[in-house]
Parts: C-alpha cells; sequence; structure tokens
C-alpha cells in the first residue's frame, strides 16, 4: 500500500514523500522523480505494482510542486537561488534516509519527463550512491531552440523578474504538445490517450500551474549539463540504464530525443543501455494505454540491474 504523506527534513525544505513497502521478498529500493507541474501521489499504482514484485519504493514532492515546502519554494518554483542544487540534494537525502531505513540493498533511481532530468543530474552528482537509473519520458535534446529558449527566459527575467510565471514557454511547450493532437479533446490531451487519466490531471488543483522563469531556467540548466562528458565520466560505463519513450509524445519529439540519448550515451562508452519507445504512447507512459506490460518490462530491468549489483 502507498503510505499516507510522509515528511523528510533537508536544509531550508520539508519534503513530502510517499512509502510502498516491498510485499515479496525485498529485491532493491525505487525512488521515485515525478515531473513537471505534477506530484508523487499520482505514481501510486506504479508504486505498489513495484512492491509487489519486491521494491521497497519511495516518491517525493520536489520543491515548488505538490506536498513539499519550503520557506523560498511555492508552487512553481524550485528556489530562490541554487534551485538545481537543491532538488538534486533532495534525492540524495531521500536515497540516504531509505537505505538508512533498508541497508545493503541496490537502489534504482526513476525519473519521468523533468523527474528524468533531475534523476541523470542526480546520478552523475552522486555516482557512488544509485546502482541503476531510468529515464522515462525525458527531453536532453532541445540543441539550438533550447539556447533559444534560454535567451527568452533570460530576457523574461530582465523585464519581470524570475519568480512570476514565464509567458511564452508554456506555449512554447505544453501549449504547442496540446495543439499537435489531432482532435483534441482537451489541451492535455498530449499526457495520454486514455480520456479519464486526463480528466484527473486537469482536476487536480496540484497539476497544470504555470512554473516560474527560474524554474525554466533550473529546468534547462539540468537539460544541457547531465549530457556533458566531464559529468558523465562520473559514471560506471556498465552502470545499468533503462531509457523509454512514446512515438505520440511531442514533449520528446515522438521518441526521438528519448534515441539521441541513447545513442549519445553509448557514443560515451556506456555498455548497458536499455531503450524501448513504445509506438502509440503519448507522454506519460505510466498512465497510457498498455502502462501495465511497461511497467511489467520495467520489473523484469530492474530484477536484472539488482541482480548485477
Amino acid at each position: 500500500m502507498f503510505l499516507e504523506t510522509q515528511r523528510l527534513a533537508v536544509p531550508e525544505a520539508s519534503l513530502a514523500y510517499h512509502y510502498a513497502e516491498a510485499v515479496a521478498p525485498p529485491r532493491g529500493i525505487l525512488l521515485i522523480s515525478h515531473g513537471l507541474a505534477e506530484h508523487s501521489k499520482r505514481y501510486r499504482a506504479f508504486a505498489e505494482a513495484m512492491a509487489a514484485r519486491g521494491y521497497h519504493v519511495y516518491a517525493h514532492d520536489h520543491r515548488g510542486h505538490g506536498e513539499t515546502t519550503a520557506p523560498d519554494a511555492p508552487i512553481g518554483r524550485f528556489a530562490r537561488r541554487g534551485g538545481v542544487e537543491k532538488v538534486i540534494g533532495d534525492v540524495i537525502a531521500m536515497r540516504a534516509h531509505a537505505a538508512s531505513r533498508h541497508p545493503g540493498l541496490p537502489v534504482i533511481l526513476f525519473g519521468h519527463s523533468m523527474g528524468g532530468l533531475i534523476a541523470l543530474n542526480a546520478s552523475v552528482t552522486a555516482p557512488a550512491d544509485f546502482d541503476a537509473v531510468a529515464v522515462w519520458n525525458s527531453n536532453f535534446a532541445v540543441g539550438l531552440a533550447g539556447r533559444a529558449a534560454q535567451v527568452i527566459l533570460l530576457a523574461e527575467r530582465m523585464l519581470k523578474g524570475s519568480d512570476v510565471p514565464s509567458g511564452l514557454l508554456p506555449k512554447l511547450t505544453f501549449g504547442a504538445w496540446g495543439r499537435s493532437i489531432p482532435g483534441r479533446r482537451t489541451e492535455f490531451d498530449w499526457l495520454s490517450r486514455i480520456p479519464g487519466e486526463v480528466d484527473k490531471y486537469v482536476a487536480d488543483p496540484l497539476c497544470g500551474f504555470d512554473a516560474s522563469v527560474s524554474l525554466w531556467l533550473d529546468l534547462f540548466e539540468m537539460t544541457f549539463r547531465a549530457p556533458q562528458k566531464v559529468h558523465l565520466d562520473r559514471l560506471a560505463r556498465d552502470m545499468p540504464i533503462h531509457l523509454v519513450g512514446g512515438g505520440k509524445d511531442p514533449a520528446t519529439e515522438r521518441g526521438k530525443a528519448i534515441l539521441w540519448l541513447s545513442n549519445h550515451l553509448k557514443d560515451q562508452g556506456f555498455s548497458r543501455i536499455s531503450t524501448l519507445i513504445y509506438q502509440d504512447m503519448r507522454h506519460e507512459t505510466l498512465n497510457e494505454i498498455g502502462a501495465d506490460q511497461a511497467t511489467a518490462a520495467f520489473a523484469d530491468w530492474c530484477d536484472a540491474a539488482v541482480a548485477r549489483a
């Protein structure tokens, strides 16, 4: 069972998190890093499925999201300054907390979308802390368009400050992705082909909010940071890395960004890359048609990763 909200005190914040205890004999620990403008409670079904496979599962709300509280992090902002370092530090703190409760078990870090950006950045920041990492539905291949977005954000910060919602980035991302779905019923149909899942997202007061200029800047910092050779060189080249995308996901250019990351990591010498593109899926693999099969395939990959560890 995905337990009610618990709290972990970290520097300048109180992290809200949820825990699902391993039902089968424990194999390892799974840490979940959620996406932008959502929260950890949305991962209950995934957490309980993984607990049934023998994983102690921990999922926390990032700063500026969900029920996590911090003096400088209202909804939509990581922090007044140093947001990237603080969010990564929170992941490492959650890992330490989980490992202290279940000593000796391998630790797998899973991230969806924004959470994938955070997960890969956390793994290169503290490579000894994680035995495997999974990056789902994340776009590290933003290229010149990403650099242009950074220029736009810097101009917005200069004109109106960093702690207000960006005026342009939601239109260039969420808005554009919504418009790309033929016959869309809502502006969030790009998330899933299941109307009920989209409706739950739209009705959730902790989902779909506008991110601040500073949060968008922090996201692009992580997007460009982790794939750099100087950071990837901190990881063992045989570290298991699991990449998943959707062939109909506009946020990753229909999965092309996932394939870019896979090829980039292989070019850097990583030898244990698992890449899956679910051709008919949109952005939220775990809330899509076929989610049970994707979860089962991920659990199989986890079993192989922890057996090796």
